[in-house]
């Protein structure tokens, strides 16, 4: 009898490689030889913090630099930048490097993997992806180099650049500040304009997405030769990084940033506006913001960075593709368009049913998180909108979880980074029907 071939889709197959990448790294993390003391991590906190670093989401149980020893930081660098460029993007670079030629379902799972829309270039897009990555990467390390050589000396400084480096722009939010303070992330930082700024385009750039990278810089400034995802993605970019540096200081002017120059005001809230689309990282302690800075927190985490980027959240594109599908609906109109492009409507329904799924998800997420122990409804929010969302952001609860809920957030963390449609679709995926039920019309709203 001949053996039957098991035929993986492509979102099986991301989700499986992750799962691969997330249990090979949790066991790497459990041995003693990762961590200072020579006592390993617990399994759970090992595939939580391993899943937290594939995932790039940057919640942590224990403080990083305070547990890991070089080799468990170089480890945790590692996972970071397979889950910030994927692990097909990795293996497809690899593999053509070498001379092997891709097939064409390597290439469905590529391009599954990094939102991409043309199959036949998918090869392409993955060299530029790298090599992209890497110059990026190189230059914010040099930047960050800087600050840090000076303040720790060569070697550790230049150690020191290149983890913050990757980790900002994967956004990751891993930080080895604990030696000033555990959990301190960059708060030390937090009026330094050169590792604000520098972390900040680095967050920008990992979020805009593999695609926008690539139109940049073939059409450079010419904004109307622009793609319309490009498009979309820069102006909606710079609104949610303007409105929200201005909301974020309203809310916090008197609260967290009252303490800084007016210099370092801008700074503290321009940071948080950027960090909190999915890079994890903060300046300002979150445990002590007020109820207008958690709720603006929560809504920029819920947006989150770009398809196809190292940054999660339901997705700015979706966000938008919603908001302008209800101003035409509002408006009376059949169909939904911006800058002279008509949208598809299959686009429209897979946004819906996104975000649809995005708040399914942390509402049952926020409930059992909060069945397990008493935590206050904003904090487990918070917890819960950052796990889903691949931020990493927290308000102390994280290191406060136990057993069941940590792997809560580790499931959370998972969903979000592969995205919980895909998540779906790798379990419940078939074959489209061939007859189609009869319409029938139900009375809404």
């Amino acid at each position: 009898m001949r053996k039957r071939k098991i035929l993986l889709s492509p979102a099986q197959t991301i989700a499986l490689c992750f799962v691969a990448v997330i249990l090979v790294g949790a066991l790497l993390l459990m041995m003693p030889f990762t961590s200072r003391s020579g006592v390993g991590l617990s399994f759970v906190d090992s595939l939580f913090t391993a899943t937290s670093a594939t995932c790039v989401t940057g919640l942590v149980v224990v403080d990083t630099w305070t547990h890991f020893n070089w080799l468990g930081q170089f480890i945790l660098l590692v996972l970071i930048q397979v889950g910030g460029l994927g692990y097909m993007t990795l293996m497809i670079t690899a593999a053509l490097l070498i001379g092997k030629k891709i097939g064409l379902r390597q290439r469905s799972t590529m391009m599954e993997s990094i939102s991409a829309q043309n199959l036949s270039d998918v090869a392409g897009l993955a060299r530029y992806i790298l090599f992209g990555t890497l110059a990026i990467e190189g230059c914010g390390a040099v930047l960050l180099a800087l600050r840090f050589v000076p303040e720790m000396g060569f070697g550790r400084g230049c150690w020191y650049a290149v983890f913050h480096s990757i980790s900002a722009f994967c956004n990751a939010g891993f930080d080895l500040m604990g030696f000033r303070s555990p959990f301190s992330s960059l708060t030390f930082y937090v009026e330094d304009p050169l590792v604000n700024l520098t972390v900040c385009a680095l967050i920008l750039l990992g979020g805009l997405g593999f695609m926008v990278w690539r139109d940049l810089w073939t059409n450079k400034f010419h904004f109307r030769k622009y793609s319309l995802h490009s498009k979309l993605m820069l102006v909606a970019s710079a609104v949610l990084v303007l409105g929200g540096t201005i909301l974020f200081w309203l809310s916090e002017r008197n609260g967290v940033l009252a303490d800084l120059s007016s210099g370092g005001q801008v700074l503290g809230a321009l940071f948080q506006s950027v960090t909190a689309r999915t890079a994890g990282f903060n300046t300002v302690d979150l445990a002590s913001l007020s109820g207008s800075g958690s709720l603006l927190m929560l809504v920029l985490m819920f947006i989150g960075a770009g398809p196809g980027s190292t940054g999660g959240g339901v997705k700015i594109t979706t966000v938008v593709v919603c908001l302008l599908s209800l101003f035409s609906y509002a408006r009376g109109k059949r169909e939904t368009s911006v800058f002279n492009r008509r949208l598809d409507d299959n686009q429209i329904k897979r946004s819906a049913a996104g975000v649809t799924l995005y708040f399914v998800f942390a509402m049952a997420g926020c409930y059992l998180l909060t069945v397990q122990q008493p935590f206050a409804l904003v904090d487990a929010l918070f917890e819960i909108f950052s796990a889903l969302s691949t931020v990493g952001l927290t308000t102390g609860v994280t290191q406060q979880l136990n057993s069941v809920n940590k792997m809560l957030l580790i499931l959370m963390m998972y969903a979000g980074r592969i995205g919980s449609l895909t998540m779906i679709m790798a379990v419940v995926e078939r074959l489209p029907a061939r007859v189609k039920d009869p319409i029938e019309h139900i009375v809404i709203g």
